[in-house]
């Protein structure tokens, strides 16, 4: 069993994968042939097994493709692989038939009142013809060996007799077009048509239907040399031997002494101990035609693949706050027909499941291959580069400008850091080297060079994720993930550790130290906030938070201080200064604290 159609629309391809969503079995009919199930369920005991009888078997097809009703199907049977002789297809009809012949069809289906009618429309399209042989037929298309025969225009009564004739029949008798219906191979097996044509007189048409496997070419070829026999069958010889050829049969091949060419004798009689051949003219094969099957809109019938899953939590990628945690979630295939898969999430470790309708449109993704070492968020990194191998080699990136990238264009999820790279470099094998570097984006600083070979990466575009707002309780849990596609054995899973990325403010940044006369310092920091990532000049970032406040910890070998402040400063006193402190800065929102800044205070 090969490829299927629903309606003409691809359900089954070459590779066996199916792409809607179904069940399904195939029986074959052999003598042990077991009864199936989902049949059987309905229809109870007394169910057949049908042996003897091959059929398939659609569970849970989804019919939403075809209207919400039962689709007409076409199956591809393949019996044997590669080309096919029709003279083999004639052996495997008629077991008394022999031969070889030229004509080859990718393949067949037989149809007709009889085995002879098949028989002769096979000798038709290859141009052959059929031959006694022993208790059989030989089927040849060419003359093997040829008798050669003088027209002595014999008489029963041994005179000259006016027996010998040469006949030319009118030119109207020949088809002025012959067309060949055909199952072209580009377009599926749809019927195809090819007409070969002639100039001059006459209006009469022959349509000949071929229920064989054609390229267009190949049927083109088919009609040209079908139109090249009639117009050659025109001219038809009459010829009056002796005792000599009264051995050849029908289906042979001569020639006349003292004329050239080969006949085929079509017809033989013997009267008044005369034979009398009918000849026809034997063609030469036709040159190859050239032909189009013109523009085929076929199905792409690529692999689905398994899916790919991906899920993690980032900072909001809006300039507005997020009022509840938030999960996001990408997804791809291994196959480039992959479409989307149907979504649950768990945030009970399993223990109940949230149906989340599907993913969103085929994300770009792939694994780390070389890591660039940690660099400042501060500079463009120009020196370090990112290594990936893409999930699928028609995958793409692209490269962006300045004013791209300030609209939030390439911005990628390295590990645990978003990074936004001005350069994608194709290396081959679905391999890029990604350069022009923006690290450790919307606050992910904290993971700059903290990524391994192997780490995942995905490109975040806004319709290829998505996201999931989750209640404030999974905070500090893991959300468990799964994905199945039409192309999936068994569900993909994955998990996301929900730390708070998405709603507790980033770091506070540029931490300065002033000395103060006493000895003492003031240690001072500027905010940002989780909804002011653009950082507009002449305003001060939203606040985001219901207050401003910081949790400050200054630190000596003889113990830590912890201090509570709603403005950005801290006073570190002349003895802790003395002692070396360290100053670790967060800030403090809605649902937590942001990550640590630290300083070090000099002496």
């Amino acid at each position: 069993m090969g490829r299927i159609w629903a309606e003409g629309k691809l359900l089954r391809g070459a590779a066996g994968d199916f792409k809607t969503s179904t069940g399904f079995r195939l029986h074959l009919g052999g003598e042990d042939q077991a009864v199936d199930p989902l049949i059987a369920s309905a229809e109870g005991a007394a169910t057949p097994a049908y042996r003897g009888s091959a059929y398939a078997v659609f569970e849970l097809l989804q019919l939403a493709d075809f209207g919400n009703r039962i689709p007409s199907l076409t199956f591809e049977v393949i019996a044997d692989d590669g080309i096919l002789l029709v003279s083999t297809i004639a052996r495997v009809l008629a077991a008394e038939v022999s031969g070889t012949t030229a004509l080859a069809v990718g393949g067949f289906a037989a149809a007709g009142g009889s085995v002879g009618a098949v028989l002769a429309m096979l000798g038709e399209a290859g141009g052959a013809w059929f031959a006694p042989s022993g208790a059989g037929l030989v089927m040849r298309d060419a003359a093997e060996a040829t008798v050669v025969v003088a027209d002595e225009g014999f008489a029963a009564s041994g005179k000259a007799s006016g027996r010998r004739a040469r006949a030319v029949a009118a030119i109207e008798t020949v088809p002025r077009t012959v067309s060949v219906g055909y199952y072209d191979a580009a377009r599926d097996y749809q019927a195809g048509v090819q007409r070969a044509r002639r100039p001059g007189a006459g209006l009469r048409d022959v349509s000949v239907e071929v229920p064989a496997v054609l390229e267009a070419g190949a049927a083109k070829t088919v009609a040209e040399a079908m139109l090249a026999r009639a117009e050659a069958g025109r001219v038809r010889r009459t010829l009056a031997a002796g005792f000599a050829a009264m051995g050849i049969a029908p289906g042979a091949c001569v020639s006349i002494a003292g004329e050239s060419g080969i006949w085929r004798v079509a017809d033989s009689s013997i009267e008044g101990m005369v034979t009398t051949l009918g000849l026809v003219p034997l063609v030469p094969a036709s040159l190859p035609a050239s032909a189009t099957s013109g523009r085929v809109s076929g199905a792409v019938d690529a692999v689905i693949g398994a899916t790919i899953l991906r899920a993690f939590e980032v900072a909001g990628l809006e300039d507005a706050a997020l009022s509840a945690p938030r999960m996001t979630v990408v997804a791809a295939g291994t196959g480039a027909a992959w479409r989307q898969a149907a979504l649950l999430y768990s945030i009970d470790a399993g223990v109940s499941w949230v149906a989340a309708g599907a993913t969103a449109a085929p994300a770009v993704l792939g694994t780390i291959a070389v890591v660039a070492p940690g660099a400042s968020t501060a500079l463009v990194d120009l020196r370090g580069a990112f290594e990936v191998i893409l999930a699928q080699a028609d995958m793409e990136l692209r490269d962006a400008d300045a004013a791209a990238l300030d609209r939030g264009v390439n911005l990628a999820l390295l590990g645990d850091e978003l990074v936004q790279f001005a350069r994608a470099e194709p290396l081959g094998a679905a391999r890029w080297r990604l350069s022009g570097l923006l690290r450790g984006r919307r606050g992910s600083e904290a993971a700059a060079g903290a990524q391994a070979i192997g780490d995942r990466f995905v490109l975040i575009e806004a319709d290829a994720a998505r996201t999931f707002d989750l209640p404030v309780s999974v905070l500090g849990r893991t959300v468990r993930v799964m994905a199945s596609g039409v192309g999936d054995e068994v569900p993909a899973e994955t998990r996301c550790l929900m730390t708070g990325a998405s709603v507790v403010p980033p770091s506070p940044v540029h931490l300065v130290c002033a000395g103060e006369v006493d000895g003492s310092a003031t240690v001072r920091w500027t905010r940002r906030s989780r909804a002011g990532w653009r950082w507009i000049d002449g305003v001060d970032s939203p606040l985001a938070e219901e207050s401003e406040a910081y949790r400050a910890t200054v630190s000596t070998p003889a113990g830590t201080r912890d201090v509570d402040v709603v403005a950005p400063t801290v006073s570190v006193s002349a003895t802790e200064r003395a002692a070396g402190a360290v100053v670790t800065v967060r800030q403090r929102g809605v649902f937590g604290e942001s990550l640590a800044a630290d300083l070090i205070v000099p002496a």
